[in-house]
């Protein structure tokens, strides 16, 4: 099961360099691109994603010094009996006037039926109301 529509806002602080190759299973090229976004809190967190796919990395049009808000599927994957996070963006939008990229197509949600990731979104994008000032 896969966490959808968690949404994070604030400053694309590394770009890393494009990783292409050719799939073994299928055959067919790839390309993606990690990236690494710092939200603007009083305590500022930072989350890894990465962008798969040429014509996704040419619709998102992200760099580094870019203030977005993006919107990340998060899945956990075995490897040798250990699990690793897979955050991947599925829509970015561009906060800044000056953007040359339009906000990408959203995601369709069906109404009514809350994300059950809607809390984790509110922490991360600091949506909840938090009484103490402790950054942890």
């Amino acid at each position: 099961m896969a966490l959808q529509g968690i949404e994070v806002e604030g400053i694309i602080i590394k770009e890393y360099p494009a990783k292409e190759g050719v799939s073994n299973r299928t055959g067919s090229a790839w390309k993606s691109q990690e990236f690494v976004i710092q939200t603007k809190d009083q305590y500022p967190r930072a989350c890894l994603f990465r962008v798969f796919g040429a014509d996704k990395l040419e619709q998102f049009n992200i760099h580094q010094g870019d203030s977005v808000r993006v919107w990340l599927d998060i899945n956990a994957r075995p490897w040798q009996d250990r699990y690793f996070n897979d955050i991947s963006a599925f829509r970015v939008e561009h906060l800044d006037a000056n953007a040359s990229a339009a906000p990408s197509q959203p995601m369709a949600t069906p109404a009514g039926n809350p994300s059950p990731a809607a809390g984790m979104a509110d922490s991360i994008t600091g949506a909840a109301d938090n009484t103490d000032d402790l950054p942890f």
